[in-house]
């Protein structure tokens, strides 16, 4: 949404551009069409953005903070992004780095308890809501490399080869983790505990 403030006084007021999901502010100086074009890829790649984010963490809180701090990054090497290629190949590879760099950190890190997961919609939510918390919670038993190669693969479509770019990692190890994670996901949801 894009709103013009009122101005107090003499004073020019910057336009305010509000973030669908989050409703925060952006500020944008007015004819920049640098600032004006990262304002149209931030609303245009928003939802796309969280929720990979979500599906990598497992927590909305930590995936906004992960999706916030990749939008940093974009903005600081923006003229080039938009230059030379596809802003949101990039948007994705950034965020994947960054949750990459967290596990680094962590090493050992519990993403999320599944017991600490919302309990299953009510009945007045749609079969949807149930399947999608399901798949997260199984997505959340996976060890951290399986889940990477299988959030990329099935759930942003993207192929072995492209996996691999994205990760830094061989086709072979792509095939690998993610005939394992495909395994256990199905180990996974045979044992039948999800909520």
């Amino acid at each position: 949404m894009y709103s013009e403030p009122s101005a107090a006084g003499s004073v020019p007021v910057a336009p305010t551009v509000v973030d669908e999901l989050g409703g925060a502010p952006v500020r944008v100086r007015p004819g920049d069409t640098r600032d004006q074009e990262f304002v149209s890829f931030v609303i245009a790649s928003g939802r796309y953005l969280l929720r990979t984010a979500v599906l990598l963490c497992g927590d909305p809180v930590r995936a906004e903070e992960l999706v916030q701090a990749t939008y940093e990054r974009m903005y600081r090497s923006w003229r080039r992004v938009a230059r030379d290629g596809d802003p949101q190949a990039y948007a994705r590879r950034v965020l994947v780095n960054l949750r990459v760099d967290g596990w680094r950190r962590t090493r050992r890190e519990v993403v999320v308890d599944p017991g600490a997961l919302p309990e299953q919609a009510g009945p007045d939510n749609t079969g949807a809501v149930v399947a999608r918390n399901a798949v997260v919670q199984a997505l959340a038993r996976l060890p951290l490399a399986q889940r990477r190669v299988v959030v990329l693969r099935h759930l942003l479509d993207l192929t072995e080869t492209e996996v691999a770019h994205e990760l830094g990692i061989s086709v072979g190890t792509v095939k690998s983790h993610h005939a394992r994670g495909i395994a256990r996901l199905r180990e996974i949801f045979a044992e039948g505990d999800l909520r």
